[in-house]
């Protein structure tokens, strides 16, 4: 195959580069987790080895200011000696992509932590998938099945929407997650499990994927112990790999747990280079990597699949209007809030559907679903903000004849928001159930 004139420049220049011999430079101070050296060059994003009495660890350049690079470590820095040598690296490690990865549990580099061995390299795997024309994706017009019924009904998804999942710490993100894994229709499911504990990731493997679930699974982790350098590369590794299965022409489920841990290592790394701070002690940089993270995902082009994303986003406290979580609404094609109201009654998934929403659900439904969905909507939102006033006995019967409606179809809208965790409910399922509540209601 003839290569083009840009091609065998850039060849060409590679060789050149390739070619120079790489001077060692030395470290000169450590604040933190940043390292500073001087006397070697290296591009930002560049790999670079630094000598401890251990061995040598990893760093990757993450800025310079004059003849001071800046770099940022992948591992624990106990034993680096002042004046310890920074080599660059020529050649990159590359992530091994290809249909071995199914069934396995990996790191933010892409190496496997499953003890399963390791992961046959193809040259021709590792390129990194080119970035798409949005003209040349193709619009999301089907349905995707989750297997559970308040997503598929309420909320329905499209295949290569981008959708959020807003919660506080302990409601069920993780357990919603894993029962999606058990119940999607998608080709394959990629998993990201980012700054989560490291008891946590074992439970989700094991316990809440399942045998089943992982045999089409890959599984991305870098826990909270990780250096900030892996939360991130971890994200993007996920992401990486699942734009590979979608350009074989799969239609994949990414599950992303948490992008706001993403933008947490994001933050302690950018602060610890000097960028000044700007929303609630978020750099700039943090929301400009946010987007471009997430439109990675979505529908590829002609012969391509699709990457159908869920981005767990952590809400600090519960504040719904936290910047990550604000930025992350803005960007995505909806979002699914779950409540601790909900979950402290013990009502799983605790999906708050009046606060719930998805964008994409009137190009890819009936008028005659979204109509039902609407009508179930109402009912449940008018109780709720009534709900006060009915639990002191203050509602007077016949006051309002929506809100007396909603209250006779209570028992039954709970009992059809809710499901069993190891419960799987197709699409169509959903919809002849969802009906049936309709009609119940106008009974």
């Amino acid at each position: 195959m003839s290569l083009t004139l840009s091609e065998r420049l850039h060849h060409y220049q590679k060789k050149i580069i390739q070619s120079k011999p790489q001077v060692a430079g030395r470290l000169t101070r450590v604040i933190g987790l940043t390292l500073e050296a001087i006397g070697c060059q290296a591009a930002v994003g560049s790999l670079c080895m630094v000598e401890s009495n251990t061995g040598f660890i990893d760093a990757e350049v993450v800025g310079f200011e004059g003849d001071k690079i800046y770099l940022m470590p992948s591992e624990n820095i106990q034993g680096i000696l002042p004046g310890a040598k920074v080599i660059p690296q020529v050649s990159q490690s590359q992530l091994q992509l290809s249909m071995d990865l199914l069934g396995r549990v990996v790191d933010a580099r892409g190496q496997p932590l499953d003890g399963l061995g390791k992961i046959p390299a193809n040259p021709e795997q590792t390129k990194p998938a080119s970035k798409l024309n949005p003209l040349h994706r193709k619009p999301i017009s089907q349905p995707l099945d989750v297997g559970i019924r308040a997503i598929n009904s309420m909320l329905t998804v499209g295949m290569g929407q981008r959708i959020g999942l807003f919660a506080g710490s302990g409601v069920g993100k993780s357990v919603l997650l894993g029962m999606m894994t058990r119940g999607t229709a998608a080709d394959v499911i990629v998993v990201g499990l980012i700054g989560e504990r490291g008891r946590e990731v074992k439970e989700f493997i094991e316990e809440i994927l399942g045998k089943e679930g992982r045999s089409r699974s890959v599984v991305v982790a870098a826990p909270a112990d990780n250096a900030p350098l892996m939360r991130l590369k971890g994200c993007e590794t996920a992401l990486t790999i699942a734009e590979y299965f979608r350009d074989q022409g799969l239609n994949v489920l990414l599950l992303v747990d948490s992008i706001t841990r993403y933008a947490q290592a994001q933050r302690e790394i950018a602060l610890a280079v000097g960028e000044p701070p700007a929303t609630k002690g978020y750099p700039p940089s943090v929301f400009a990597k946010l987007p471009a993270l997430v439109e990675r995902a979505g529908n590829g082009g002609d012969g391509q699949g699709s990457i159908t994303a869920f981005f767990t986003v952590l809400s600090e406290g519960d504040d719904m209007q936290d910047p990550i979580a604000d930025a992350s609404r803005a960007i995505l094609d909806g979002h699914i809030v779950l409540s601790r109201e909900l979950a402290d009654e013990g009502h799983y998934p605790a999906i708050d559907v009046a606060k719930s929403i998805s964008r994409v659900m009137p190009a890819v439904t009936r008028d005659e679903h979204q109509q039902q969905a609407r009508i179930v909507k109402q009912l449940y939102s008018n109780y709720q903000n009534s709900k006060d006033l009915i639990a002191i006995g203050a509602y007077n019967k016949g006051s309002d004849p929506t809100i007396d409606a909603a209250i006779k179809i209570k028992p039954k809208m709970d009992k059809f928001l809710q499901q069993g965790m190891k419960e799987v409910i197709t699409y169509d399922d959903c919809l002849s159930q969802l009906a049936n509540l309709t009609s119940a209601f106008r009974a």
